[in-house]
């Protein structure tokens, strides 16, 4: 399989589409659903999940070609790796172990994964930091128990069309006759499910309520609240597709 023809297995269901926040609220996720794709190991680290040498990039645009391309390609040649597997060519639900997204707090991984396609993981547990920049893509990470995990990877490796669903309300991962405990953090579950996770879309939605609050002070003479020149305007909020220069490094100088 080509590097190319293989990039694009998980294209469509997120992607680059932006929406407009100006006129659309934040969208309120208590649930999402579609087909499976197990990635297996503890402690994979946001350098495998998308390499350093990706992150020079200024947007976002297209990083999901190189979600995990070290361990896609060796020497030129494809691997075996699942995100190489036709079997798991347009899955949205990524299904990890323990320590996911573990390393530095690059928010280029978990962009990498939704522009690939994913949008949601469920895992044994994940690093906060990826955690958290999933949270503001509107990308819940969602936890089972080990057995559990282990259970559904098997299922959906042997299965591989099966619909997954995770109810982030209701704290459950459903797949074939099964429905599994889960847990989603407090603050990511609220956020999600009162559709307050984007918090540059609901600064665009509230825009007009903004501009009053600004003119009723006493102190603003002139209350003139529009876009800087060249700010984001992103998709999935502000923050989904456009990096400043000062991101395209990792935030805490980890790489």
């Amino acid at each position: 399989m080509s590097g190319e023809s293989s990039a694009e297995a998980g294209s469509g269901t997120r992607g680059d589409a932006d929406t407009d926040p100006d006129s659309e609220p934040v969208e309120i996720i208590e649930e999402t659903s579609g087909t499976g794709i197990p990635v297996r190991g503890n402690d994979i680290d946001t350098d495998q999940i998308i390499p350093a040498r990706y992150l020079k990039a200024i947007t976002f645009d297209g990083l999901g070609e190189y979600a995990f391309y070290d361990q896609r390609f060796r020497n030129g040649e494809a691997t075996d790796h699942p995100f190489n597997d036709d079997r798991f060519r347009g899955a949205s639900i990524l299904v990890v172990n323990a320590n996911f997204g573990c390393g530095s707090s690059r928010e280029h991984a978990p962009q990498a994964l939704a522009r690939w396609g994913i949008d949601a993981v469920v895992g044994e547990s994940f690093a906060e930091i990826f955690a958290g920049n999933c949270l503001a893509l509107g990308m819940p990470t969602v936890t089972a128990n080990e057995e559990e995990i282990r259970q559904l990877q098997d299922h959906v490796s042997e299965f591989p069309d099966t619909e997954i669903s995770v109810d982030v309300a209701a704290e459950t991962v459903s797949y074939g006759e099964r429905t599994v405990e889960a847990n989603v953090d407090t603050a990511q579950r609220t956020a999600l499910v009162e559709g307050v996770w984007d918090t540059t879309a609901l600064l665009k939605s509230n825009r007009e309520t903004i501009h009053g609050t600004a003119r009723s002070l006493p102190y603003v003479e002139s209350a003139s609240i529009e876009s800087a020149p060249g700010a984001p305007d992103g998709g999935r909020g502000g923050n989904t597709d456009t990096e400043t220069e000062a991101g395209a490094t990792d935030r805490a100088g980890y790489d």
